[in-house]
């Protein structure tokens, strides 16, 4: 007899979670009211037997199991869980922690509550009215969540409206939402641990719900929230905040205002050390050690995502380029200006910077960084993908 469609996926990323694995199966199966058909899928990056504790306690558990262990772990955790969507078959998808602090028993509300209200995304929050967020391991990590929320509402503010815990990661999503993805040419691009940002400001999702939740502690195991996921979401916020065109050109714009910082730094050096360099040798050089700084953020965050299309040493010499001739078609531009135009040097100035800088910018932007469908992020999550063999029995089956 053909098993009847989910009503539910319980997408689970795990690394390194062996032992929660089988209270986590027990509450969720505990959880799942009649009438409500519910799978689990388990998107695993492990390194020790958390993939055999999975297939042992599949066995015993009332809910189908998918299993998918990912041979490289690209995009940390955000990247399992697309990956885990992308082998979800049902309507509604949940996705939740596996270390117990989010509470299985939740569920079925989330569900509730998004069929309740049309809405296309549940969160559980932390900071709802009568949320709790006491399961959080001293007092660092609860100012580094709070300050993290406080960031990221204020970076996107129409996105993120009606959504009081962004950094959540216990929520329902419809599948609708996540396939409205799958048109945009940027697709999904997770990076790191919070994916419901990426989801929230990338799928657009049309109303959203909030259930309050005690955010408990951790059942086993050691938390993943490391300094190096830290710079991983710092750079995701980058990624997301200079998707659009106009957002780029006035971080570029900003990073190209902080280079001066690196470039008087060496000026002042080489002319008071080196009393008999010339003032332009000597601000030629300096003007290499801005270009560098400059060079070493926006590629590292702005345009992280769009570095494949040329070598590193490629992108670092075209940006040199792009930029020393900056030095040298401005004062020829504002000359004309002033002998053709009629314009006095201040105005003519001005319009020659902005001129050059919006050159610049497109260069850098349309050819160095330009967006290529085929770059190897973690996609949006259609075609779906048909699911594997089952590795675990199915006690239903």
């Amino acid at each position: 007899m053909t098993a009847l469609p989910a009503d539910v996926s319980i997408v689970v990323p795990t690394f390194n979670e062996a032992d929660n694995i089988h209270e986590l199966l027990a509450r969720l199966s505990a959880a799942i009211p009649a009438g409500l058909r519910a799978e689990v899928v388990f998107a695993d990056d492990s390194t020790d037997h958390t993939c055999e504790v999975i297939e042992e306690a599949a066995g015993r558990s009332a809910l189908p199991v998918v299993l998918h262990h990912r041979p490289v772990p690209e995009g940390g955790l955000g990247g399992a869980v697309v990956e885990g969507i992308a082998r979800a078959s049902a309507p509604w998808i949940v996705v939740i922690d596996a270390d117990l602090q989010h509470p299985p028993e939740l569920v079925p509300e989330l569900i509730a509550r998004g069929e309740a209200t049309g809405a296309e995304l549940v969160v559980a929050s932390r900071y709802a009215s009568g949320g709790d967020r006491s399961g959080l391991d001293g007092g660092y990590r609860k100012l580094v969540s709070s300050s993290s929320t406080l960031i990221t509402k204020s970076l996107f503010p129409r996105a993120l409206s009606g959504l009081s815990d962004p950094m959540s990661g216990f929520f329902a999503v419809r599948r609708t939402a996540v396939d409205r993805a799958a048109g945009e040419d940027e697709g999904l691009q997770p990076l790191g641990y919070k994916i419901l940002l990426e989801l929230a400001v990338r799928c657009r999702p049309r109303g959203i719900a909030e259930v309050p939740y005690a955010f408990g502690e951790r059942h086993a195991g050691e938390s993943k929230s490391t300094a190096r996921e830290g710079m991983r979401f710092l750079r995701h916020l980058v990624t997301l905040r200079t998707a659009d065109p106009r957002a780029r050109a006035v971080v570029f714009g900003l990073v190209g205002l902080s280079g001066f910082v690196p470039n008087l730094a060496l000026l002042w050096l080489l002319t008071g050390w080196a009393p008999g360099l010339h003032y332009a040798p000597a601000e030629i050089i300096a003007n290499q050690a801005g270009l560098l700084w400059n060079f070493a953020l926006i590629d590292s965050f702005v345009y992280r995502n769009q570095r494949r299309h040329h070598r590193r040493g490629v992108r670092l010499l075209t940006f040199a380029a792009v930029g020393n001739a900056d030095l040298v078609a401005r004062i020829p531009l504002a000359a004309l200006f002033i002998g053709a135009g009629g314009m006095t040097a201040l105005p003519a100035t001005a319009l020659a910077m902005v001129i050059v800088f919006t050159a610049r910018f497109l260069v850098v932007d349309r050819w160095l960084y330009r967006r290529l469908h085929t770059h190897h992020t973690v996609r949006a999550v259609l075609p779906r993908v048909t699911p594997e063999p089952d590795p675990v029995p199915d006690p239903l089956g």
